[in-house]
């Protein structure tokens, strides 16, 4: 009693009041509670396996490769990435190109009816007008979000937990690329404060996961024998150049796509893979350029337009030489507004959370019509809110302030600076600032807040920040595709413009508006985002100013510093709420004081070497385990058994042949050195080689392997495992030989891989690597074979199709070497082997992430 009472104590101590736990926490520690503010329950999310599968047929191809073939097949690997940032590029000129015609026809038709009503009194006809053309393009949208969920949002969280070795059902099928592609673009055009770029990433890692595979799971009729490249470990790293291009063609920023895929998805990453994904950048940056210059400028061959979004240029007026980019003193504003950047992303994140939830919990279990209703409501809101800000909180500002060596860098190349502005309600020499922001595309908007020179009011930037965070923060996650980007710049990039504004008129400060500008937009998109390398490489290559490091690093690095003390980043709170088991870079200190024995599942479901069909499909068919240790009873008495039945028999000498010793090995070595010529080797091997042990001995020998023989009960293979065994039978010991995965095991019975039992398995039949990747990466179910044209009686050799030599730890191991060699190699299982081979446990994705970690600490706080 008095231990219960001390355990209870410690228990109370060790959480606080204010101290919350996840329901995976709770379910661990046997406590419940009833909170709403908990997430949601975790999903199983199934693991991607980065590790080769070494394996008989995959020894095969190996020993079939010579140094053409190889070249030949690095070959086509080059030609696969340059093929994925070219057609990325050319997915961002198709929605670059709809995305403007789209807007400018809607931008002219309603600017036209405004300029004709305010005159006649007829304002409302014209917000119905641009209602009417907001609204039908996103209920285009969202119905397209209809048909595949997972096209809504940006598609960042589930492409960056992808790359961390989480495979997300639907992520990358073509039908999510349409729905996504061109979803946005009539999101963007219907209004709503999304940006392009993010989807822009989706597509990307698509086309770097579909077009190697050349096959299709929408349009089953696309299916070339094409056997190559059929693997995770092949398509995570064409997912990952993919990514890198979609970065690539959304800013012009190849180098920092590279970083973005580095830094934000793939936790595998090699030199190879590198100059791989930075030549899939280049690809789509230069193929992108190429296009939208002779589109837009009809000058095929000039490279004049990088990216769907670009900034710029930043320099002073010709012959101002008191004007600076910017000083050392800016630095220190800089400091603070990455510190404002970081509280308000905060702030975004929290209130973007809420929403969320509540979305999960009130909006998603209901029909699908409801979300349809969201995103008009809230495209709805959007335009009323636009519109009535326009014409009723805008300023009247004098068209002569811009300078003349200024005014060229308002908008695009391609656009006149009077095309830009609104003069709603305004004179003909003035014109509406708050309706130029509204009433322009985004880019446009980001343009003029960088480069015009005190055309904007403090009261107009301080109203369109407000609305715009609002807006944006409800829009983020609504049934369309959307990305935050350029959202998140234009919030702020307002802000920036108006400290710029007060530095100026009240403080008589001689600074570049535009630098605070765009330092401004830096610090609120770090702030949301939390992304710092990949981030200052986006933002430098977008303005073509190397001179702008040194601050955006700066910014960004304190708008994280910030932002983390509250919450994290925007897209790691959307795949927390997914309940994804993503993988963070390293774990935290305290965690060694767990070791793999503590974290491990020690209740396994295991095949044996050679077992009948009835046991594997019983298997199959009561578990979700998507890998099998393969293992050996150690056994006594084993010749006795032997002779009683054939499948233990087999079972027992494949454990003697696997079984590797000092003395067999040095036996197996002399006999191939006897066949060498020089007669010295021979002398050497005669020497050492003595008397043949016996039968007798070469027991002794085994015995002497073993650990132990207790007097567990020896359950036949052919027996499946059941419910009803008790902790002997459950927990014996166990030789450890290799690991086989659900798939594997499918296929093989479905293909009729077994033998007789008055055979020898060497009569079984053989399958070659393609035929067992052939269906990658939709494999069979096991409820989808027909059990009436399997015989339950026969018997499966499952040896030369599982991973001999898989990846495994000790028991003792500490969880922080654990976590790097599982993380770091992109591990899907990981077994437990002791020191005499016996396996005790298995590790898994979901044994290591943060929530279960934390929740095994606790426990082992509690036990000592």
């Amino acid at each position: 009693m008095a231990c219960c009472g001390s355990c209870l104590c410690c228990q109370c101590c060790c959480c606080t009041e204010g101290e919350t736990r996840t329901p995976e926490e709770l379910t661990i520690l046997g406590e419940t509670r009833e909170d709403e503010d908990e997430i949601l329950p975790r999903k199983d999310y199934e693991s991607l396996d980065y590790d080769r599968c070494i394996n008989e047929p995959y020894v095969e191809v190996l020993e079939g490769l010579d140094n053409k073939k190889a070249k030949k097949y690095e070959a086509v690997k080059w030609m696969l990435v340059f093929a994925i940032g070219v057609s990325t590029g050319l997915i961002g000129v198709f929605v670059d190109f709809f995305v403007r015609l789209f807007t400018q026809l809607k931008f002219r038709l309603v600017g036209q009816s405004v300029e004709e009503c305010s005159e006649n009194g007829c304002l409302a006809l014209s917000l119905v007008e641009l209602l009417a053309f907001n609204m039908a393009f996103v209920f285009i949208a969202s119905i397209l979000v209809l048909i595949e969920p997972v096209a809504a949002g940006s598609g960042i969280p589930e492409i960056k937990s992808y790359l961390n070795g989480v495979k997300i059902p639907g992520i990358v099928r073509l039908r999510t690329f349409l729905c996504k592609a061109v979803g946005v673009l009539f999101a963007v055009a219907g209004g709503l404060f999304v940006g392009k770029e993010g989807p822009m990433i989706h597509s990307g890692a698509i086309v770097g996961a579909g077009l190697p595979q050349f096959q299709s799971i929408t349009f089953k009729k696309i299916r070339f024998q094409f056997p190559y490249f059929r693997s995770d470990r092949d398509k995570r790293d064409f997912v990952s150049a993919g990514a890198a291009a979609g970065v690539a063609a959304a800013f012009g920023a190849p180098i920092g796509g590279t970083l973005f895929s580095l830094e934000e998805g793939s936790s595998f990453w090699n030199q190879a893979l590198t100059w791989k994904v930075l030549f899939c950048s280049m690809s789509a940056t230069f193929t992108l350029n190429f296009f939208r210059s002779g589109i837009n400028y009809n000058k095929w061959g000039s490279f004049q337009l990088p990216g769907l979004l670009n900034f710029g240029e930043f320099k002073c007026p010709d012959g101002d030489k008191n004007c600076h980019l910017w000083t050392a003193v800016d630095l220190a504003f800089f400091v603070l507004m990455g510190v404002v950047g970081g509280l308000l992303g905060a702030m975004f994140n929290c209130i973007n959370k809420r929403l969320a939830k509540y979305r999960m919990r009130n909006v998603h279990p209901k029909a699908k019509f409801i979300r349809v209703l969201e995103s008009l409501l809230v495209c709805m809101v959007t335009s009323v809110v636009v519109f009535m800000a326009s014409m009723t909180l805008g300023e009247c500002r004098d068209l002569a302030s811009p300078t003349a060596n200024n005014t060229t860098a308002i908008v695009s190349a391609n656009e006149d600076v009077n095309s830009s502005i609104r003069q709603f309600f305004c004179s003909n020499k003035t014109y509406n600032d708050m309706a130029t922001l509204f009433f322009n595309p985004q880019e446009i908007a980001i343009h003029q807040l960088f480069h015009q020179d005190a055309t904007f009011s403090p009261v107009t930037l301080s109203l369109f920040f407000v609305l715009y965070f609002l807006l944006s923060c409800w829009t983020y996650g609504v049934s369309v595709p959307s990305g935050l980007f350029v959202p998140s710049l234009l919030c702020g990039a307002s802000l920036g413009r108006l400290v710029a504004n007060v530095l100026k008129m009240n403080l008589g400060m001689h600074i570049y508006s535009g630098t605070f500008a765009l330092i401004g937009a830096a610090a609120f998109l770090g702030g949301v985002v939390r992304m710092t390398i990949s981030l200052t490489v986006i933002l430098i290559e977008s303005t073509n100013e190397i001179t702008y490091g040194l601050p955006i690093m700066i910014t960004l690095m304190v708008a994280k510093w910030t932002g983390d003390f509250f919450n994290k980043g925007i897209y790691d709170i959307h795949i927390h709420l997914r309940g994804v088991p993503l993988l963070e870079w390293e774990t935290e200190v305290e965690m060694d004081k767990l070791t793999a024995s503590d974290i491990m599942e020690p209740n396994l479901t295991y095949v044996y070497p050679h077992t009948r069909i009835q046991s594997l499909v019983s298997i199959l068919r009561t578990t979700v385990y998507h890998a099998f240790p393969v293992v050996t009873e150690n056994r006594e008495y084993e010749k006795e058994f032997m002779k009683g039945n054939i499948l233990v028999s087999n079972n027992i000498k494949f454990k003697k042949t696997s079984v590797l010793t000092r003395a067999g090995e040095q036996r197996r070595r002399c006999q191939s050195m006897k066949s060498y010529p020089s007669s010295e080797l021979r002398n050497v091997c005669d020497e050492q080689v003595g008397v043949e042990p016996t039968e007798e001995g070469q027991d002794m020998l085994q015995q002497m392997l073993e650990r132990r023989h207790v007097p567990y009960p020896n359950l036949y293979p052919d027996q499946s495992p059941s419910e009803e065994w008790s902790m002997e039978e459950r927990f014996r010991p166990l030789t450890f030989h290799g690991l086989i995965l659900r798939s594997q095991l499918v296929n093989l019975l479905i293909r009729g891989v077994c033998y007789a039992e008055n055979q020898s398995s060497a009569s079984q039949p053989r399958l070659s690597y393609a035929e067992m990747t052939e269906d990658y990466p939709r494999f069979p179910d096991i409820h989808d074979l027909d059990l009436a044209l399997l015989n339950p009686r026969m018997i499966v050799d499952v040896t030369p199709y599982m991973n001999s030599s898989p990846y495994s730890v000790s028991p003792n191991t500490h969880v922080s070497q654990v976590f790097n060699l599982f993380r770091t190699m992109g591990l899907r299982h990981l077994p437990v082997v002791n020191a005499v081979g016996e396996i005790v446990g298995i590790i898994t994705r979901h044994n290591l992430t943060h929530e279960f970690l934390m929740a095994k600490l606790r426990q082992h706080y509690i036990t000592i």
